[in-house]
């Protein structure tokens, strides 16, 4: 049994991470959230030490990897906001631990080669939490692609849609210094699929830009990829609305739909049994994402596109 500690641990992402160190036989031994509305504890682990103040959980930390082995933690889990993940990862190496920390790794990508400086110096890892890649769906999707690569390109829609209300954009996801913007708080484990799958991007356009939506056109070496990333309830299918979904995800390859909106549920166990297996996502899986969703920040939104157009977005701009 691994001894675990958790940051975030009220947020929206922390029952997923609790699933997975419960379901891979481990358990959390402190936790540290500002906000202590976390009576979720009580049916994950309720003897985990809890703080609100990051100084005292640290501290305590410090104080278990020193004097009490047998409560040393081996993993921090992160699930803090976006913009903490870089000061976490440091915490966690510092006291002795692996980091699992949630997508996106870190906002910048220049952040990526201290940490990897910090692992060599510590001897400890970062991890990061790349779901997609462990879905059966996008696994039977690459291994059609290898077994059929054919010699022409790829065409490539990507749509996302995943309604959320006016909280998101009140709350620090709303706000582009601390979450990236929604392409990098939702989009960046989409685009790092799409280059686990098709290669690395040759050209990238940005047609539209704004809080709650945005999309482009991205050329990758083996695929031409529109994409589309909307907040907007009423981007929704008509179907999905009508069945009370929330959350549309699809990508079509050369018009075929490989439609993943379900399968979801197991995808952080199965991320946690490759990690604790060794066989994890670590920073130079994450870094081609990173580095992208980090340019697309500065992209100037594109008039006259050159590449195709994704069709949500030529009904609201073209």
């Amino acid at each position: 049994m691994k001894n675990f500690a958790i940051t975030g641990v009220a947020g929206y992402i922390a029952p997923r991470h609790l699933d997975a160190i419960k379901a891979t036989g481990n358990r959390v031994v402190a936790a540290l959230d500002p906000h202590d509305s976390v009576g979720i504890m009580d049916s994950y682990f309720p003897g985990a030490s809890f703080f609100t103040e990051p100084e005292r959980f640290d501290r305590h930390l410090e104080k278990i990897n020193r004097l009490m082995k047998g409560e040393a933690i081996e993993y921090l889990s992160i699930c803090s906001p976006n913009y903490l993940h870089d000061a976490h990862i440091r915490m966690a190496l510092r006291v002795g631990a692996d980091a699992i920390c949630e997508k996106p790794l870190v906002l910048n990508p220049w952040n990526l080669d201290v940490l990897q400086d910090l692992e060599n110096e510590f001897e400890n890892r970062v991890w990061t939490v790349l779901q997609l890649r462990v879905h059966d769906t996008i696994l039977a999707l690459k291994k059609k692609l290898e077994e059929n690569p054919g010699r022409s390109r790829k065409k490539i829609r990507l749509t996302y849609i995943t309604s959320r209300g006016l909280w998101y954009h009140y709350s620090w996801k709303g706000d582009i210094h601390k979450s990236g913007g929604i392409g990098t708080n939702i989009g960046v484990h989409f685009f790092d699929l799409l280059m686990w799958l098709f290669g690395s991007p040759v050209s990238t356009e940005l047609h539209i830009s704004e809080s709650n939506r945005m999309g482009g056109f991205l050329e990758l070496q083996n695929a031409d990829v529109e994409w589309y990333l909307s907040l907007e309830k009423e981007d929704l299918p008509e179907s999905f609305n009508k069945d009370g979904m929330s959350t549309y995800r699809s990508i079509e390859v050369d018009g075929e739909e490989v439609e993943f909106s379900k399968g979801f549920r197991d995808l952080h166990i199965r991320v946690y049994e490759e990690t604790l297996a060794g066989n994890g996502f670590g920073i130079e899986d994450a870094r081609p994402s990173i580095e992208l969703v980090h340019n697309l920040r500065h992209l100037k939104v594109t008039t006259n596109p050159d590449g195709p157009v994704h069709p949500y977005i030529e009904k609201l701009i073209y």
